[in-house]
């Protein structure tokens, strides 16, 4: 497969997608992440598109983001880039997602000392965290970065998180054999006490960017943050700023202003951990090194 064939199929389904007569007239590499490679499109009209692609995704990897993106679209005032076309793979194209440019420039946009970024963030994401849903979970599985992320409904938040993300971490990493041992007894033994930290909480089933790291934070064309590559489901709203602590990268006003909206209950401090755990586990099923370590000090920290 290679980038010409995934243009020529994109100068076929543009026209048709944005409505208009449109040729391609030069595209550049975009970067991309750790999962996916990306390409900016220059477009005759004078506008650019951003292009995400991968011959080895999963079948329904970018169908998974395109929903999330447009459910956040709905949930929040933040920038949220727009879905244009979500492409399948086929023998000589890998799958694909069109979106719009957030940038729209070929670098990331800077932060705008004009406006308060690290307020507004924290005002949409706390939007965010008052759009509900039926139950915890969401209407389909996706994935978190390349990693499958079920998301049966439930109404329990504590067996959600615990079966659905912390189990089913485990499983994964232990058929990797990562997990085995005393750390399986470890695992199994925290998974089993998991109510007393979890059990006890009252709370409800709210709209979550659900990989809300530094990464996936961004200044728009104008300088006002955006979101992008989302893994969302309904939970709890501490899950998403626990994530925010994982990597840094979040101001002490970005905190102060959400707390202002959406105070934390008593027991956060012990909370963001168990939630954070979530995503080390999968850096250590996706990545290895020292993520797995980690991950048994914090579990024998609550055993």
């Amino acid at each position: 497969m290679s980038v010409n064939n995934l243009l020529e199929r994109l100068t076929h389904e543009l026209p048709t997608a944005l409505g208009e007569p449109v040729t391609i007239t030069r595209f550049e590499s975009a970067g991309g992440g750790c999962i996916n490679s990306a390409l900016r499109l220059y477009l005759s009209t004078g506008t650019t598109l951003f292009v995400k692609w991968n011959p080895d995704a999963p079948s329904d990897i970018f169908e998974c983001e395109a929903e999330a993106l447009r459910i956040m679209q709905q949930a929040t005032s933040l920038k949220v880039p727009t879905p244009i076309i979500v492409g399948n793979a086929t023998p000589h194209t890998p799958s694909f997602l069109v979106l719009e440019d957030l940038t729209a420039s070929n670098s990331r946009s800077r932060r705008d000392p004009n406006i308060k970024f690290d307020e507004e963030l924290a005002k949409g994401l706390a939007e965010m965290h008052c759009y509900c849903g039926p139950a915890f979970g969401f209407s389909r599985d996706n994935f978190i970065g390349a990693t499958p992320q079920p998301n049966a409904w439930s109404d329990s938040w504590l067996e959600f998180f615990r079966h659905q993300r912390l189990e089913h971490m485990v499983k994964l990493l232990s058929e990797k054999g990562k997990i085995t041992g005393a750390t399986a007894n470890l695992a199994a033994r925290f998974l089993e006490k998991l109510d007393r930290f979890l059990g006890g909480i009252a709370t409800k089933p709210v709209l979550l960017h659900g990989d809300l790291w530094g990464g996936n934070v961004m200044p728009d064309a104008n300088g006002r943050p955006a979101l992008i590559d989302p893994a969302c489901y309904y939970g709890h709203h501490e899950a998403d700023l626990a994530m925010t602590q994982l990597f840094g990268g979040f101001s002490a006003r970005f905190y102060e202003v959400y707390a202002e909206i959406l105070p934390l209950a008593d027991g956060y401090r012990e909370r963001f951990q168990i939630y954070n755990l979530y995503h080390i586990l999968n850096h250590a099923y996706l990545f290895g090194g020292g993520y797995l370590n980690q991950a048994v000090s914090i579990m024998a920290r609550f055993v």
